[in-house]
């Protein structure tokens, strides 16, 4: 679970990430792709009380958690690097967030065989893991990405071959891929906070891992897909494509609460149109309150794409 003492006192501010963008920069980076849509904008955000923890508060993105956001790893995703689209955003390997994190990835790396992993004979000959210049533990990167990442036309399909594995064992993938990349494009803060009383309170922060959060090298990555319109194109919002991921860092009890608020954000703004017999598609009317600029206007929406069709997501 995600709110032990232990991750209370880890560092969220991305700093690992940071530092593996700012390694791959290089002259002539282009600037991100047009079809962005800009960091700031009103957002709307919601407070309550983590019911399994009075400590605790969360504090969470509705404008991010109602968006039609999904990942389009293989169908449509630009990448996170120039002429590296097959990568997706696997171009850097992935950090791990504590020693915890790495030993149960390695439970399910030693699961993997030849016939699901496109690298299994260098990784298991001569490691899977390498440390960065600062002694940080990521997974190691070959031939230009994580060395996990199963490249187009490996016969045992392409992508996340941690992802891949998951899924053919009926598991979810954030059993099996480091904390990094299953927790993306979500993004878990906390920062203590004391109150008139004197007393003080963890605000637990749940939204989106824009570029921001990747530190000052985000804004040179080749594309990002969270303010990307074309990946706003989902049947289902994100706090319900995400439910197992958010479940696992917020706990039962405080996704319920969550949904709640979700479907309640939801509705009202539909009950909304129905009353003011708002024209379908239009932006300009859109009676629900600080909507993702990235979405598509509701008439838009898909009915069958699904969060995380791809098998390579993470970073």
């Amino acid at each position: 679970m995600g709110k032990t003492k232990a991750a209370k006192r880890k560092k969220q501010d991305g700093s690992k990430a940071v530092r593996t963008v700012e390694a791959v920069r290089g002259p002539g980076t282009p600037e991100p792709r047009s079809e962005e849509t800009g960091l700031d904008f009103t957002r709307a955000w919601v407070e309550f009380p983590d019911p399994s923890d009075d400590e605790q508060v969360f504090r969470c993105d509705l404008t991010w958690l109602t968006s039609r956001w999904n990942c389009i790893f293989g169908q449509g995703c630009q990448g996170i690097r120039p002429g590296r689209a097959s990568d997706g955003c696997c171009t850097l390997g992935a950090h791990f967030s504590d020693e915890d994190d790495e030993r149960r990835v390695a439970e399910h790396v030693a699961r993997l065989t030849p016939d699901t992993w496109q690298f299994h004979e260098v990784g298991t000959s001569t490691g899977w893991v390498e440390e960065d210049e600062d002694g940080d533990r990521q997974t190691r990167r070959w031939e230009g990405a994580c060395i996990f990442h199963n490249r187009p036309g490996f016969s045992g399909g392409y992508g996340c071959a941690l992802h891949t594995l998951a899924l053919g064992e009926g598991r979810e993938p954030l059993e099996t891929k480091p904390d990094v990349c299953w927790q993306l494009p979500i993004r878990r803060t906390y920062e203590w906070v004391e109150q008139p009383d004197g007393e003080q309170v963890l605000i637990v922060s749940i939204g989106e891992y824009d570029r921001r959060g990747w530190g000052s090298g985000g804004h040179d990555l080749h594309w990002w897909c969270t303010s990307a319109p074309s990946a706003h194109g989902a049947g289902k919002p994100v706090y319900e494509s995400y439910r197992p991921e958010l479940i696992e860092l917020m706990g039962e009890a405080g996704y319920g609460q969550l949904a709640e608020l979700c479907e309640q954000r939801i509705a009202s703004a539909e009950a909304v149109a129905s009353a003011m017999h708002v024209a379908p598609g239009s932006r300009t009317s859109l009676p629900l309150l600080a909507p993702h600029p990235a979405d598509p206007p509701p008439a838009t929406h898909a009915t069958g794409t699904e969060a995380g069709a791809g098998t390579g997501t993470g970073a």
